[in-house]
This record gives structure tokens, sequence and C-alpha cells, in this order.
């Protein structure tokens, strides 16, 4: 969905500020061509391929996931 209006620019701005925080990503060059296609592939957006991959990675090192699970 386009966002089509400055309003609705600045609602949905304030609402992932107020949900979501932000973790910056650096990768190879080239790679990124490569997640973004994985990702795809499994009909998923690389934002929600990186964070399955993190979660699946702290449930399987270590169960660190059970506090973060209830948070979706």
């Amino acid at each position: 969905m386009a966002i089509k209006s400055d309003a609705q620019r600045r609602a949905v701005a304030k609402y992932n500020a107020a949900n979501y925080e932000r973790v910056e990503l650096r990768l190879e060059k080239g790679k990124k061509d490569i997640v973004k296609a994985h990702a795809e592939r499994r009909g998923e957006s690389v934002n929600g391929f990186i964070n399955r991959a993190i979660m699946e990675t702290m449930k399987r090192d270590d169960g660190a996931v059970t506090a973060l699970e209830g948070q979706k």
C-alpha cells in the first residue's frame, strides 16, 4: 500500500517510532541481492527473513527467544 498524503506519512512514522527499533546491518557488496532473492523465494520480505533468522538462531543457540516470542 502506497502512502498517499503527508498526514498518512506522519502517522506511519509516528507508529513506527512508537513500536519499532532500528538496527543497521552492513553486508558485503553483492550479499544484499543474495539475501533479497532468498527471502523472495520463501515469500518473505528481507526484514521478515532477517527477523526469522535471528529468532531461529537464538532459539537454537540457547532458548533465549522465550522472552521475545510473545512480542510479535
